[in-house]
């Protein structure tokens, strides 16, 4: 866990709009220059993208949301309670969810509004899931080295979501028992027919891992003594069966997670393939590297170890906690640097925590962390930052059973419709009360957005900006809540599913005032910046 706890805690409940601004210290006063803020960095446009795992996509267990109690209404009574979940681990952390219905209009258009995207369809899960090649009815028994399947009828309903809500497809492909030899080497029998239905029915993949987190590859259903080498060799084949099957998919790789920067601090971890290993074997077939980070692993998964091993919502809004992922990006630029020199770096799989997330990840305070990391990767020109997950457990963006948008969605959506992919060197230091990053606008040759994090649970922080613009602060009654309000008012979706407008406040220029836990992207007109006038 993050070293610096506070001593004493958060009082989280207390935390209203009304006392937030009724704040009167401020920090020093900073001025914003944003006529002359120089372009450090540009993202691809699908910047901030979204997975949907693919248990969502066949039906399966997946993380047990925290408000769950008992089994799943729609548990099947035939399921074995370990049907499809990873390789040992504890039966209670799941739970049963039918296939996800990706027709559903209201989630399309929450969907929609994010775009452009990519949309990851992988995780865990992918590794060992069967495509059953054919129009039959899906099959009642699952084939030998694999935990699950996925029929065509289910892959066509990912492909006619991407198609919908603008969203390119990323995915990866089976790697356990069931898809190798006798030698255990690799066989690309089952891509082969993922990739040639998925042409067929009018998709495309525009970018592809060839295994879900090869760090932890026995986690992830690979044979016993599978090691850097073995992933290599296999890697290897699946590149060659690329370049014929799919010339034009970016081959990402190799998906790491869990190096860098612990997991879980002070506790012993499975082992890891490490990636330098990989890379050493492999030379360098990939185009572009990929990796997951999450900051911790959930109290889901860590309650049983004792309470020094369980993230803490006061923990939350510190920075070393907002500092591990760039400890992580770090980490691994210096691999992709070292064995895959000029290539970009992709960040495929990424939340609040693994094994689904804390229970706060759904609510506000979890966005300052959000914002951070966008922010934070942007200014590092790491290409994509993909949310685990669209609508699933606690740390998806929307509610999985009412469709209602959480915070991190409201956030990810003013990101997508004020930052553009240009980024910016605010000429400011980030600290521990106060982040701020800028980027060209999205709507406009010359502006620019400033997106400002007030972190202070009880200070005012003041910025001296000399061009007017508009402002659109998100806040909430509670950091704990899950209702956002933007320039103090309640952000809804209507009826269809429609996000709807989000109107800016004015202001002139001079000094503007930030709440204690807020953020407010600033929108500048007039900022008439070089770099963004083309």
């Amino acid at each position: 866990m993050p070293s610096n706890s506070p001593t004493t805690p958060l009082a989280m409940k207390a935390l209203t709009l009304p006392i937030i601004l009724l704040a009167t210290s401020c920090l020093a006063q900073t001025t914003l220059e944003p006529r002359t803020m120089k372009q450090i960095a540009q993202v691809d446009p699908r910047y901030l993208s979204f997975n949907v795992e693919a248990v969502e996509v066949t039906g399966g267990r997946f993380w047990k949301p925290y408000m769950a109690e008992g089994p799943s209404k729609n548990e099947p009574p035939s399921s074995k309670t370990d049907s499809n979940q990873p390789s040992g681990m504890d039966t209670s952390l799941f739970q049963y969810r039918p296939p996800i219905d990706l027709s559903n209009p209201h989630l399309r258009k929450l969907a929609a509004a994010l775009a452009p995207s990519y949309m990851r369809v992988s995780g865990t899960w992918r590794n060992s899931t069967y495509f059953q090649d054919d129009d039959a009815p899906l099959l009642s028994k699952v084939p030998d080295g694999f935990k699950g399947v996925m029929n065509r009828a289910e892959w066509k309903g990912v492909i006619d979501f991407s198609h919908a809500v603008g969203a390119d497809i990323v995915a990866s492909v089976a790697t356990s028992k069931g898809t190798r030899d006798s030698d255990n080497v690799w066989t690309p029998d089952q891509a082969h027919a993922f990739f040639e239905y998925t042409r067929s029915a009018g998709g495309k993949i525009a970018a592809v891992e060839f295994m879900n987190e090869p760090t932890f590859a026995l986690i992830g259903g690979a044979p016993s003594g599978y090691n850097g080498a073995a992933f290599a060799r296999d890697a290897k084949i699946f590149q060659t069966f690329l370049k014929q099957e799919s010339p034009d998919t970016v081959f990402l790789g190799p998906g790491s997670i869990g190096e860098g920067a612990p997991l879980i601090d002070g506790a012993p971890m499975p082992r890891i393939i490490p990636t330098e290993d990989m890379l050493k074997s492999s030379g360098p077939i990939f185009d572009a590297f990929s990796y997951h980070f999450y900051g911790t692993i959930s109290k889901r998964c860590t309650a049983a170890m004792g309470p020094n091993f369980v993230m803490t919502p006061e923990m939350a809004l510190n920075a070393d906690w907002f500092d591990r992922n760039l400890t992580v990006e770090g980490f691994y630029a210096g691999l992709r640097d070292k064995y895959l020199p000029g290539k970009s770096m992709w960040l495929t799989e990424t939340g609040e925590a693994g094994c689904g997330g804390d229970s706060w990840a759904s609510k506000f305070l979890d966005s300052f962390r959000f914002m951070d990391q966008l922010g934070s990767l942007a200014q590092k020109g790491v290409q994509s930052v993909m949310v685990n997950t669209l609508a699933s457990s606690d740390y998806g963006l929307i509610d999985e059973e009412t469709l209602k948008p959480r915070p991190d969605y409201w956030a990810a959506l003013l990101w997508k419709r004020k930052m553009g992919v240009r980024v910016l060197d605010p000429g400011v230091t980030p600290n521990s009360k106060l982040r701020i990053y800028a980027h060209c606008s999205t709507d406009m040759k010359g502006s620019v957005t400033v997106m400002v994090l007030n972190l202070d649970r009880t200070a005012t922080q003041e910025l001296t900006i000399p061009t007017s613009g508009k402002r659109f602060t998100l806040s909430a009654p509670d950091v704990m809540s899950e209702e956002v309000l933007l320039n103090g008012k309640r952000l809804e979706a209507a009826g269809d599913g429609t996000p709807g407008a989000m109107v800016g406040q004015s202001f002139k220029a001079g000094t503007e005032s930030f709440a204690p836990l807020t953020i407010t992207f600033l929108s500048l007109a007039g900022a008439k910046n070089s770099a963004c006038r083309n």
